[in-house]
């Protein structure tokens, strides 16, 4: 899953630029797709363990080249899912296309970048990789950033139904220093936003957006493991290679200059320099009375940047639905991983077994659930592998701003990611859990199942926000994410989360997510057959699931379901 662009944040692609993918049905594509056991037949109507197996090796082998976008991986990773989509027999989503291409600007900043601290007593020039990481997502190819004077702004957030704001001074054309995650989450304060839940304010996105908005010139949030949710490593890799975005006329938030990241190592120095103490800010900046502190210190860089223009396709299938096609249920997942670093030493493909070749060979599992089960869904059911998820979840985000289906016809969207396996569990995690009504319908499933829904360990890295399914919740359809969870009915809690840990810290955006021949599978079968049961249910009925009352999404849901209501009495 896209940690954060990804940063992802912007957690952005190692990846290496190529050639746009073939057209659909072009003699390269039909090349790039690769012959396997699943290519000619289907084994039956249960969710199988086996031919779930059999696509993620083919996903993440070597061979796909790490699935980044616009390289020869996204050709393969793209044929082969073409290829099973009609395996199943089923119609194009897009009119006569399997395909919706998403337009991306690719850029690449130069690895000897540098970043200049400006102090009074000297200059202090910090390293790309090892100490910052920097980049622009406003495709221009050279942005100088010269003295800007430098603010420490607490958590850079600005949210009046909170009384919260951490912008009280003016920061246009200024440097300003952030921390990550929710005020209150340093200092374990429950009573402010959502207590150890991050909010969408916690998440580096909405940092650099609202620093945008604010005309400030660059943004760096100092990285700590705890509030970020992850190790340097996982910025550093993520930020090392070509990052994607939408084409500047094509987003939907403002861009800035230049955004990035501090080592906590060179922030801790950075404050001391100056005479003040990073720990003492922290704790002040929870206060609603904290007050903008200038460091005194100025940013120069200059970033030189590989820059061009590319696409990149979602692929979606569609069943439709025998008696209310227009109304749709979701299926979705992110085809695409971080590709391949020739920098590294050893073993340069980031094969992306875990994230996200399972929730694809998911998504393909559910596909041929569907299609094999003993009547037709009257709603249709449409099974969309995005892309760029990895590069701040641009691929689910450029389809809900341009559906091929109405969203307010969109009965939920169902999201397959980073599927755990550590084996059979007592517990199905729901990321957000408290949300909507999806859960309502996944409850007795899972009791059926002898599982209890919990919500996901870490409430306070915001999971929930990382994910493609929050480019559907944002435009108000329930979406659900769910995943087997850690009490393994043999060896207890100790077992599942030992797997869950081990995965983070060994595998997670790293080359070693890698298949696995030894995987336990039934976790993941049950998991696979929940969700499905979840998706027919509502596709053989009329139920309209909903946002719980007080998320911040119902508003959105009510007022898309109302033009719906109108359009249909029309």
């Amino acid at each position: 899953m896209r940690i954060v662009f990804a940063l992802a944040a912007v957690v952005l692609a190692g990846c290496q630029p190529s050639t746009p993918p073939p057209a659909s049905g072009s003699a390269d594509a039909q090349q790039a797709a690769p012959a396997g056991p699943l290519s000619s037949h289907v084994s039956g109507p249960e969710i199988s363990g086996e031919d779930f197996a059999e696509h993620v090796r083919m996903l993440s082998s070597d061979e796909f080249a790490g699935r980044a976008p616009g390289t020869i991986g996204e050709q393969k990773t793209v044929a082969y899912l073409e290829d099973q989509f009609k395996r199943l027999g089923l119609k194009p989503g897009n009119g006569d296309s399997f395909r919706q291409t998403v337009p991306m600007v690719a850029s690449k900043v130069a690895p000897d970048t540098t970043l200049t601290l400006h102090f009074e007593d000297g200059d202090e020039v910090l390293k790309f990789g090892s100490e910052m990481v920097l980049g622009s997502s406003t495709g221009q190819a050279e942005i100088k950033l010269d003295h800007s004077e430098m603010v420490f702004l607490g958590y850079g957030v600005s949210a009046p139904e909170a009384d919260w704001n951490d912008y009280s001074v003016d920061v246009k054309g200024k440097t300003v220093v952030l921390l990550v995650n929710d005020p209150g989450f340093h200092v374990g304060d429950e009573s402010l936003f959502q207590g150890r839940r991050m909010t969408y304010y916690g998440r580096w996105s909405y940092k650099y957006e609202e620093a945008a908005r604010q005309g400030a010139a660059a943004a760096l949030i100092i990285h700590d493991d705890a509030g970020a949710g992850y190790g340097w490593d996982v910025v550093q890799n993520s930020w090392s290679g070509e990052q994607y975005d939408l084409p500047y006329e094509q987003g939907d938030a403002p861009r800035l200059p230049v955004q990035g990241w501090l080592t906590g190592e060179q922030a801790d120095k950075l404050f001391k320099r100056v005479g003040l103490s990073l720990p003492e800010l922290r704790q002040a900046a929870n206060q609603r009375d904290f007050k903008p502190v200038a460091l005194n210190v100025a940013a120069s860089t200059v970033l030189n940047s590989e820059i061009h223009r590319a696409s990149s396709d979602n692929v979606m299938a569609l069943l439709p639905g025998s008696e209310r096609p227009e109304e749709l249920i979701v299926y979705m997942g992110h085809w695409d991983h971080l590709g391949t670093n020739p920098d590294l030493q050893g073993d340069q493909i980031y094969n992306g077994a875990i994230d996200n070749a399972t929730g694809i060979a998911g998504i393909l599992e559910i596909a041929e659930r569907f299609v094999t089960q003993s009547e037709p869904p009257k709603r249709s059911v449409l099974f969309l592998a995005v892309t760029l998820e990895e590069s701040g979840l641009l691929g689910s985000k450029f389809y809900a701003a341009n559906p091929i289906f109405p969203l307010n016809q969109t009965v939920a969207a169902i999201n397959l990611d980073a599927m755990h396996l550590p084996g059979p569990t007592r517990d199905l995690v729901v990321i957000g859990l408290g949300n909507s009504e999806l859960e309502d319908i996944l409850r007795p499933i899972a009791d059926a199942q002898g599982r209890t829904l919990r919500p996901e360990a870490g409430l306070e890295k915001g999971f929930f926000y990382r994910s493609d399914h929050f480019s559907f919740a944002k435009a108000g359809v329930p979406a659900l994410y769910a995943k087997s969870g850690v009490d393994h009915i043999e060896g207890g809690k100790e077992r599942g989360e030992a797997w869950g840990a081990g995965y983070t810290a060994e595998r997670y955006h790293k080359p070693a997510d890698e298949f696995d021949p030894n995987w336990e599978l039934a976790g993941v079968v049950q998991d696979l057959s929940a969700l499905y049961q979840v998706g027919a249910q509502l596709a053989a009925g009329e139920q309209w699931p909903n946002w719980y009352a007080g998320n911040e999404f119902r508003a959105i849901r009510d007022a898309a379901r109302g033009e719906a209501a109108v359009a249909n009495a029309d």
